[in-house]
């Protein structure tokens, strides 16, 4: 369902689980409710991050899942999907040569290159060890040229192909894409993870981060701290593990460590 315009769509499907805004309340009747819009007043990132997006220029959706087929102790996997979802339609606007650099860098965002093409975030509703539901929101740029924010390396679909593209065509083709998704094997949606993960092979800089509600951002060149690892893997929950140099495994939350650009 297309919204002209909303504060968050994350936000304005929790209140039509609660009941709330009836003028949108047929989304709900479809078995994986999906609502779009290309203008949020109030989109959010992850981990505190704002969602800078110029009106109309790029998709902004959410979909809801109920009561998601998912154990608490793998909780990572509903990231996951949306992530393959997100990647699968976004390298269908792309050119062949392109696509070989579209990636899924941990653990929600898509790139190209350096560069942020999408962002998602999932929020899971809890009661004891179940899962009452998952929204999971996307942001893709789509036809947006400059940013104002101090986003630090955004970029869109039209400043890599020089096309504008057609906003209602790609939320179409990504609720295709995850009506496809959905259904394969946990494995298959891990392996494809991995397989297009950014920075997937070598050593690269990381810096630790104290935790906190801060914004998680990605560090400069020239941060203090940095260590080269590798990317090992992930655990169910969602931590990365990595190798460094020396040899250690070190495994972190994403509030825990920083890729360095």
């Amino acid at each position: 369902m297309y919204i002209d315009q909303t504060d968050s769509t994350n936000s304005l499907m929790q209140r039509l689980l609660r009941g709330e805004q009836p003028e949108y309340a047929a989304c709900l009747k479809a078995d994986v409710p999906l609502i779009y819009t290309t203008y949020q007043t109030a989109g959010r990132g992850q981990t505190g991050n704002g969602w800078e997006s110029e009106r109309g220029k790029n998709l902004l959706l959410s979909y809801l899942l109920r009561e998601p087929k998912v154990d608490i102790s793998e909780l990572f996997l509903l990231n996951v999907t949306a992530a393959v979802a997100a990647h699968r339609t976004i390298a269908e606007w792309l050119s062949p040569e392109q696509r070989p650099m579209l990636t899924i860098k941990w653990p929600n965002d898509i790139y190209i290159g350096n560069r942020k093409i999408a962002g998602i975030l999932v929020e899971n509703s809890l009661c004891g060890t179940k899962i009452q539901h998952s929204i999971a929101g996307i942001g893709i740029n789509v036809n947006q040229e400059q940013w104002v924010g101090g986003a630090p390396n955004p970029v869109s679909i039209k400043m890599l192909t020089g096309v504008r593209a057609d906003i209602d065509a790609i939320a179409k083709r990504f609720e295709q894409k995850l009506e496809t998704t959905l259904p394969w094997e946990p494995v298959q949606q891990r392996n494809y993870y991995r397989v297009h993960l950014y920075r997937r092979d070598g050593y690269w800089p990381f810096v630790e981060r104290e935790v906190s509600t801060a914004p998680t951002m990605n560090a400069t060149a020239g941060a203090e701290g940095q260590f080269m690892a590798r990317i090992k893997g992930f655990l169910p929950t969602g931590e990365i593990v990595l190798i460094d140099q020396q040899g250690n495994e070190r495994t972190y939350h994403f509030k825990q460590v920083r890729y360095v650009l």
